[in-house]
C-alpha cells in the first residue's frame, strides 16, 4: 500500500499515468532541469517513462517518490522522495522539484518536512542526504534551513547537457533532529 501523506496545503500521493502531463510541465521546463542532472523532456512519452521509473523503484525497494498536490486542486505540481534507499543502512538521498508557477509559496518546505519526519520515524532511516549544484541557491537554501549540514563538495559529479558541475552534499541525522 503507497503510503499518503498530509501536510497542512499539501497531499503527498502515489504519481500514476494521469500526472504524466503535470511530469512533463515540470521536467519539460529548463528553470527546474537547469540543476536536476539531467537532460529537459522533449516529449510526454519521456514524462510516462518516469512514472514507470517511479513506481518500479518503489516496488524494488529503491525509493519511494510523491506527487505533490496541493489540497482542493487537481494534478501535481512537483515530485519528491527517496532515491538510494538502502533499508539495511538507515539511509537515503532525498530529491524534489516543483514547477515554478508555485516557487516561494513555502511548499517545498513543507513537503520536505514532512517527506523528513516520514523517513526517520515510518522508514526507520538514521540518514538522509542531500546532492545538490553548488549554483542551485534556493535548494542549497531549503535544506540549511531545515537543519541540513553540508559535508562538502563532490567535484565533478554531475553531467547535465554534457557538462561537469560540482554539487554539495548534505546531510541530517535522526538524532540532530
Amino acid at each position: 500500500m503507497f503510503p499518503i501523506l498530509e501536510t497542512e496545503r499539501l497531499l503527498l500521493r502515489e504519481i500514476t499515468k494521469n500526472d504524466a502531463k503535470d511530469i512533463f510541465a515540470c521536467f519539460s521546463n529548463e528553470n527546474v532541469t537547469r540543476y536536476y542532472g539531467q537532460e529537459t523532456l522533449e516529449d510526454i512519452k519521456q514524462a510516462e517513462t518516469f512514472v514507470d521509473f517511479f513506481a518500479k523503484s518503489y516496488t524494488e525497494k529503491k525509493g519511494i517518490r510523491w506527487g505533490i498536490e496541493r489540497k482542493g486542486t487537481q494534478g501535481i505540481i512537483g515530485t519528491i522522495g527517496f532515491n538510494a534507499w538502502s533499508p539495511k543502512h538507515k539511509r537515503a538521498e532525498i530529491g524534489y522539484e516543483i514547477h515554478p508557477e508555485q516557487w516561494r509559496n513555502g511548499y517545498t518546505s513543507e513537503a520536505v518536512s514532512k517527506v523528513l519526519q516520514y523517513g526517520f520515524d515510518e522508514l526507520g532511516l538514521a540518514r538522509l542526504g542531500a546532492v545538490v549544484f553548488i549554483d542551485n541557491e534556493a535548494s542549497n537554501n531549503l535544506l540549511t534551513k531545515l537543519g541540513f549540514q553540508k559535508e562538502g563538495v563532490l567535484r565533478d559529479y554531475m553531467y547535465q547537457n554534457g557538462e561537469a558541475h560540482d554539487t554539495y552534499v548534505y546531510s541530517i541525522l535522526k538524532n540532530s533532529k
